[in-house]
């Protein structure tokens, strides 16, 4: 029975790392690169996120359970598992660790993100262009958020693997190679997006 319980939280786990919380991160950093084009296109993206219909409802029950749930159970998950890259340095078993690690620095840089702006909106400062330019004008805040970006970025990427995997969607060690190359591709894809929106900022 704690088997069967285990499995299926597994599966949960990785069907909320896609869907919705992968989708909303794509979004998220579209949203953002609205940054490079200057702060009056940011400010009118975030103006447009901002007044969606049901926002309330969608932060809580889309976006914000449904990553609580994902985060604490991966936490579970990478305090429970086992490396063994030194007895057997295969190229996943190096994307296993990195996805536990990476897994730990996006929980970090996600709690402290919503902080910085959520959070600071629900006491009323205005969330806009400015609010992210003070942020990574520290050069400390910016190198954070650049590994923060790559870190998480990754971990969603990789994490597209795993579940196409999981839910059997790449059965074959053909298929799974091939998509290997493709999770690279939206690896690279959505960091050079996320990173050319957050030096917008700086």
């Amino acid at each position: 029975m704690a088997g069967n319980r285990e499995f299926y939280y597994r599966r949960l786990h990785s069907l909320l790392g896609v869907i919705p919380v992968g989708i909303f991160l794509v979004q998220h950093l579209v949203v953002n690169h609205f940054a490079t084009r200057g702060p009056e296109a940011f400010n009118r993206a975030a103006e447009f996120m901002g007044n969606l219909p049901f926002r309330y409802f969608l932060e809580i029950f889309v976006i914000f359970l449904p990553l609580l749930f994902h985060a604490v159970y991966g936490i579970y998950i990478a305090f429970t598992a086992k490396f063994n890259t030194r007895q057997y340095g295969y190229f996943r078993n190096w994307m296993f660790m990195l996805q536990r690690i990476t897994g730990i620095i996006t929980l970090i840089f996600v709690v402290w993100h919503v902080y910085e702006t959520r959070v600071q909106a629900a006491l009323g400062v205005e969330v806009n262009y400015d609010m992210m330019a003070n942020i990574v004008d520290n050069p400390f805040m910016l190198g954070f958020y650049i590994v923060g970006i790559l870190s998480t970025v990754f971990h969603f990427a990789n994490g597209l693997w795993s579940f196409c995997v999981s839910w059997g969607l790449t059965v074959s060690p053909r298929s799974q190679q091939v998509f290997t190359y493709i999770t690279m591709i939206i690896f690279v894809a959505l960091s050079i997006v996320g990173i050319r929106a957050i030096l917008a900022f700086a």
